[in-house]
């Protein structure tokens, strides 16, 4: 059997001594998938991403999985993404994909190409300064502040002017500051999930009680959704946008702002979570389309 690789990383994968809160979902795509993949011949391979190349030898093709750790290591982590790219095997997403998503400030490209955004101000770093100007400058008592690299809600913090950081704390690193938008908590944060391009099914995320962020190691929980024709329009359209043709794989996260529109909170293409427990198809979708790849070469 061709041996399909899932990346991962040593907090996913399954038997380790100090697995994330949240791997379960590790596990539940690697269900989805694997009897999808071995009803065409394929066999699936949990890797980590930092393993040895040659525990790479026989994939045909990796799939970037759970490499939930790569915001950390970016450099590290796309250079493992062409060494494996230059053994002849297929990533997905590829690594000029990766590049350019691993930095949240696609989001400004997106909203040059028409998009509707979560308004942002981009820093090398922040302060207590840097905060309370965005909140003149959006003209709100909250913001929310996260790593232009970053993924999983970590090292996110939101402050409101009752609740400022101290006169000495610094985000330490480039990040994004944006108003806090009370549709968060109050309607839940949209997940559109395509698979080649074509929408495969929707999520809408809940955060607990007292909490903001939606990722389930905060306590978050996820229920079906079946967008309105105009909500998936706009998903959709930031697929359109995306400056790559169909990657394998694309979660779109979007919040409704005052307007009531959706806007693209992010564009996730790298190592997404992709809820297959709400969308019972999605493994046999996802193989399909990877199966193409691999007869394309």
């Amino acid at each position: 059997m061709k041996r399909i690789g899932f990346l991962a990383c040593a907090e996913t994968l399954p038997g380790g001594k100090d697995r994330r809160g949240d791997a379960f979902e590790h596990d539940l795509q690697v269900e989805a998938l694997r009897p999808a993949l071995a009803s065409q011949g394929l066999n699936l391979v949990e890797i980590d991403w930092r393993a040895p190349i040659e525990e790479f030898d026989g994939c045909a093709l990796v799939l970037l999985g759970t490499a939930w750790d790569y915001q950390d290591h970016q450099a590290e982590f796309l250079a493992r993404l062409e060494e494996l790219e230059a053994r002849g095997i297929i990533i997905c997403n590829p690594p000029d994909v990766v590049r350019w998503n691993s930095d949240k400030r696609y989001l400004a490209q997106l909203a040059e190409a028409g998009v509707s955004t979560v308004p942002t101000l981009w820093h090398d770093d922040a302060g207590c300064e840097e905060i309370l100007a965005a909140m003149k400058h959006f003209d709100t008592d909250r913001v929310v502040v996260k790593r232009q690299v970053g993924a999983g809600g970590l090292d996110q913090h939101s402050f409101t002017r009752a609740a400022l950081p101290e006169r000495s704390w610094r985000m330490g690193k480039p990040c994004m500051i944006q108003p806090f938008l009370p549709a968060i908590v109050e309607e839940g944060e949209f997940s559109f999930i395509f698979v080649d391009g074509e929408f495969s099914h929707g999520v809408s995320k809940h955060a607990a009680e007292g909490e903001y962020r939606i990722q389930s190691l905060f306590g978050g929980t996820e229920r079906t959704f079946t967008p309105s024709p105009g909500d998936l329009i706009r998903a959709q359209g930031v697929v359109n946008a995306l400056p790559f043709s169909n990657p394998l794989y694309a979660r779109i996260d979007m919040v409704r702002v005052p307007s009531g529109e959706l806007a693209v909170m992010e564009a996730e293409l790298i190592e997404p979570f992709l809820y297959p427990e709400q969308g019972p198809g999605w493994g046999e979708s996802m193989v399909k389309a990877l199966a193409a790849r691999l007869q394309r070469g």
